[in-house]
């Protein structure tokens, strides 16, 4: 045992979790029935666009529903057009390891509490989203030990821009039943995020919690462009026509499995001012318009949204205000999103 690491306490597995708070029939039904709406858009069958929409983080599990229960009465005015998908992100990565890591962490964002308590909030919360609302929802796959404590009840998963490189995560990807948006690196570098999805579309073997195991690939595996950082540390968009066009390109000579294109809108796209993601969306959007090729490889939009605009320290006591990075409020997401299914 390492001298500097302590064992605290051991985990109850993945699979005795699912068994202690199980999802009922009628929740795995609409689980399964988003699921195939969802690889449906990616691949083509649908010609609806996916909007994954919500908070930066996951932080209180009343604003959130609250929240989900306002984007659900939008979601039937524009179902016809948008397949909405909400973020419920519960892990943040921290640049240097330090400061709130999210609910699966720290399920009270004021204390230091265990992970199992974590686990179980997380897992808890979107049981009630689906049972309220009829969504299943989005989450990042920051550490692939805690993914399968919930990999019953997502319908989407992303990778984000510092793991895409890391081949655990590329091979976790592979054997996630769902789809998998793998963001560009923080260097915009191209040809590490379709390395990324190709990894992720083959079958792996690797070792993985104590065990042997062999994915089948996921054929839903997909690119996300984030924005990069320049080598001056400067943030630098990549959703541009041109960006676009080029990765189409790209991945035209790749010959990858259902090739699609999520763009999020926030992140070093925006440089993280939170209201150029309408001005964002709208120029996709646009593209969209101008290029029949781009209207059927860019699949979808990222949204940073919540209640309030704009972010706040913890302990800031603003209801459904951003803990983490600035999100657009309510009303503004709600009127983008109007806007943007009329342009579909």
């Amino acid at each position: 045992m390492p001298a500097n690491m302590t064992f605290i306490k051991a985990l109850p597995s993945p699979f005795e979790l699912q068994e202690m708070f199980p999802l009922s029939s009628d929740l795995r039904r609409i689980k399964a029935d988003r699921d195939k709406e969802i690889q449906n858009i990616l691949s083509g069958k649908d010609s609806r666009m996916l909007l994954i929409i919500g908070p930066c983080s996951a932080d209180n599990e009343d604003s959130v529903l609250d929240y989900m229960h306002r984007l659900a009465r939008v979601r039937d005015e524009v179902a016809d057009k948008l397949f909405i998908i909400p973020r419920v992100y519960t892990n943040k990565p921290r640049t240097i390891g330090i400061g709130y890591k999210g609910m699966l962490h720290q399920p009270n964002p004021s204390k230091k509490e265990n992970l199992i308590a974590g686990i179980i909030a997380v897992r808890e919360m979107n049981t009630r989203i689906i049972k309220e609302t009829g969504f299943t929802c989005a989450d990042e796959i920051l550490y692939p030990e805690t993914y399968l404590y919930l990999a019953d009840i997502l319908s989407y998963a992303a990778i984000g821009a510092r793991s895409v490189e890391d081949q655990l995560h590329r091979m976790i990807a592979s054997g996630v039943s769902l789809p998998v948006g793998m963001k560009n690196p923080t260097s915009g570098d191209l040809s590490v995020l379709l390395n990324s999805i190709a990894a992720a579309q083959h079958e792996q073997r690797f070792i993985f919690r104590g065990w042997e195991v062999e994915t089948t690939g996921n054929p839903f595996a997909h690119a996300i462009l984030r924005g990069y950082v320049d080598k001056f540390g400067n943030s630098s968009p990549n959703y541009h026509y041109e960006h676009l066009q080029r990765l189409t390109a790209s991945y035209r000579e790749r010959g990858l499995t259902n090739p699609a294109i999520i763009v999020d809108c926030n992140h070093a796209n925006s440089g993280k001012k939170y209201y150029e993601q309408i001005r964002i969306a709208k120029d996709v959007m646009l593209s969209r318009h101008e290029s029949p090729e781009l209207q059927e490889m860019v699949k979808g939009l990222m949204i940073e949204s919540y209640i309030e605009d704009g972010c706040q320290p913890i302990g800031g006591g603003v209801y459904g205000k951003s803990i983490t990075d600035p999100c657009l409020g309510w009303e503004k997401s709600r009127q983008l999103i109007y806007e943007l299914a009329d342009e579909i």
